[in-house]
């Protein structure tokens, strides 16, 4: 499931496609045509992301769109002004004037109002990527909480927009063992998860791959701060992972492999409904 670097990374294409343009809507899979010719002419004011939700003003509506676990939106140029023939089940095709975006197999994909939207966001955790958010709102369910932290960090009601390769590997990057329960985490550790996921994900977000081990986020946001992040990422469609950097990990899908800290062997376990990847032996409770 794309975590909320990805939905994040979405809105602002969007934004830069569409944004005060107006566009033509329709449903070629034939799924969401009522809705769609709500849609159809109006002008596309804002796209933005709270953790995995996508909503998108479209004149007098909202659009509300989660990806789920097979979802993709990806914005796409169009190539001498054409439009291309939509490809596989698309639920939802927005035209502009330079760009078309096809919506295929998200898990919600419905038109929302104001209230509705307030309802959504309401029962989200703090998003890092969203400017002006406190950890302290995710403290107060952790702290009271029995659960391990690998499944409080995976409850959308605790933290917005994380999922299991941010869950594995900022906790490893931390020496933290997940097995800790959320009463025995102490406000300092818990700042500390915050502070880095504050610091990842807005990578993720530039380049739209996951990046975590540390010469890589080095790079990256060097190439953050010199401007060529923006240019990289104005040239990715979202139709597939960004490959500036190899994909590699500290400790997610290595299971049996040597921890790069310790030289332990990395175990996995299901938890949360998704397989947790960590070392019990330099990952301590702190």
């Amino acid at each position: 499931m794309p975590e909320g670097h990805t939905i994040h990374a979405l809105a602002d294409r969007l934004e830069r496609a569409f944004r005060g343009h107006e566009i033509a809507a329709s449903s070629p899979q034939g799924q969401f045509v009522a809705d769609a010719e709500r849609l159809d002419g109006r002008v596309l004011e804002r796209a933005q992301a709270w953790g995995k939700h996508l909503f998108v003003s479209i004149g007098d509506a909202t659009l509300h769109v989660h990806l789920g676990l097979i979802g993709m939106f990806p914005v796409k140029h169009l190539v001498g002004g054409a439009v291309p023939a939509p490809v596989g089940a698309v639920r939802l095709r927005l035209v502009g004037p330079d760009h078309v975006a096809d919506l295929r197999g998200p898990m919600i994909c419905t038109l929302v109002d104001t209230a509705r939207q307030r309802e959504i966001v309401s029962v989200l955790g703090p998003d890092p990527l969203r400017r002006g958010q406190r950890p302290e709102a995710g403290w107060e369910l952790v702290h009271r909480s029995r659960r391990t932290l690998a499944e409080l960090l995976m409850d959308q009601s605790v933290l917005a927009g994380v999922g299991n390769v941010y869950r594995c590997e900022v906790l490893h990057r931390l020496a933290v063992d997940p097995l800790t329960r959320g009463v025995e985490v102490s406000p300092e550790v818990w700042q500390e998860i915050w502070d880095d996921l504050v610091r990842l994900m807005p990578l993720g977000r530039t380049f739209s791959q996951i990046i975590t081990m540390p010469d890589q986020v080095e790079d990256a946001e060097r190439a953050r701060r010199s401007g060529r992040g923006r240019q990289i990422s104005r040239s990715l469609t979202g139709e597939r992972l960004g490959d500036t950097f190899e994909r590699r990990f500290l400790v997610y899908k290595r299971t049996g492999q040597p921890c790069p800290r310790c030289s332990n062997t990395v175990q996995e376990r299901e938890i949360a409904g998704r397989r947790l990847y960590w070392c019990p032996s330099c990952q301590v409770r702190r």
